[in-house]
């Protein structure tokens, strides 16, 4: 059982650092991805910013905030 979970735990591990994050570019915040994702936000009526603590490299780290 227990090389199981460890199995799991490495697989689960290796997907983290596959860089799948959001974005075109792994969850780094580059210009065009914040670009696109003010857009989307927009669309929904809100403005985009930075969250309390956040690293403005990710892109995770930002937030649709209605107006």
């Amino acid at each position: 059982m227990k090389p199981v979970v460890a199995i799991l735990a490495l697989v689960s591990l290796s997907a983290c650092a596959g860089g799948a994050g959001f974005g075109k570019s792994g969850g780094i915040a580059t210009y065009d991805d914040l670009k696109a994702a003010q857009e989307a936000c927009a669309a929904k009526g809100g403005t985009l910013k930075l969250q309390k603590n956040g690293d403005v490299q990710y892109l995770d780290d930002y937030a649709c905030e209605k107006n």
